[in-house]
């Protein structure tokens, strides 16, 4: 079946001598991977390596066998000129965290039309702001209210957030449950869109350590999820 999709690149690994393997989270069929044969050594194809950096934002036309195999594209044009997410340096450590992050959390081939839309208007964000110190964790938090883990923010006055069940509390029952600085960080991210964030100050520390309990979060709740190995760049660029 020939199909025609918006689709957000998700990353790619090299495969043989001149062959690459792209996952891609499509508006149409969901997460797809593809094999383009040949295009690391061809200069002449209708596909080019430089499509295929992570977070890019493209229309493909591809054929899907829908067999539970590598599909195959037949074109491929960028959706989106990004103007900062590959060209600034902190960005780019940006996108290739959440590029992993994601990888690691979505795994549905079908349709999510709302995911799907996330993710294209929160990287227009991300692409057009000067102040974006703090992107990363709120994309993180909301992204979770499109997995199914998105906390239970009815009783937010409380002192505690329980990690493991998702959910504010009075009192601390498990080793999973948060307070202090990162608590009320969380409160305050729940009730904000991303175009409040750069009102929101914080430095590095906080920053790092929120990401931390973020990541633990998406480990308590996703099966085989694993911690990014891009998370010490990240730290370092910001550090």
């Amino acid at each position: 079946m020939l199909i025609t999709t918006r689709a957000v690149v998700f990353g790619s690994i090299k495969y043989g001598e001149a062959d690459l393997i792209v996952s891609c989270f499509t508006e149409q069929k969901g997460l797809r991977s593809y094999l383009l044969r040949g295009i690391r050594k061809s200069k002449k194809g209708r596909l080019k390596t430089s499509l295929f950096q992570p977070l890019t934002q493209l229309e493909l036309v591809a054929s899907h066998k829908e067999r539970g195999t590598l599909e195959t594209m037949k074109e491929a044009k960028l959706l989106s000129v990004y103007q900062s997410l590959h060209s600034n340096v902190i960005k780019s450590s940006v996108v290739f965290f959440l590029s992993e992050v994601l990888r690691n959390s979505i795994r549905e081939e079908e349709a999510n039309p709302a995911l799907f839309e996330y993710l294209e208007t929160s990287l227009h964000w991300f692409d057009e702001q000067e102040n974006f110190a703090s992107f990363h964790l709120l994309f993180l938090l909301k992204l979770t209210r499109y997995l199914g883990f998105y906390p239970d923010d009815t009783e937010r006055d409380k002192d505690f957030f329980n990690l493991l069940d998702g959910t504010f509390q009075e009192v601390k029952t498990n080793e999973y449950c948060i307070s202090g600085e990162n608590l009320e960080l969380l409160k305050l991210l729940l009730g904000i869109n991303f175009d409040a964030l750069p009102a929101v100050k914080l430095n590095q520390a906080s920053r790092s350590s929120f990401l931390s309990m973020m990541l633990v979060y998406y480990e308590l709740h996703l099966q085989g999820f694993r911690k990014p190995k891009s998370l010490v760049v990240l730290n370092e660029i910001f550090n």
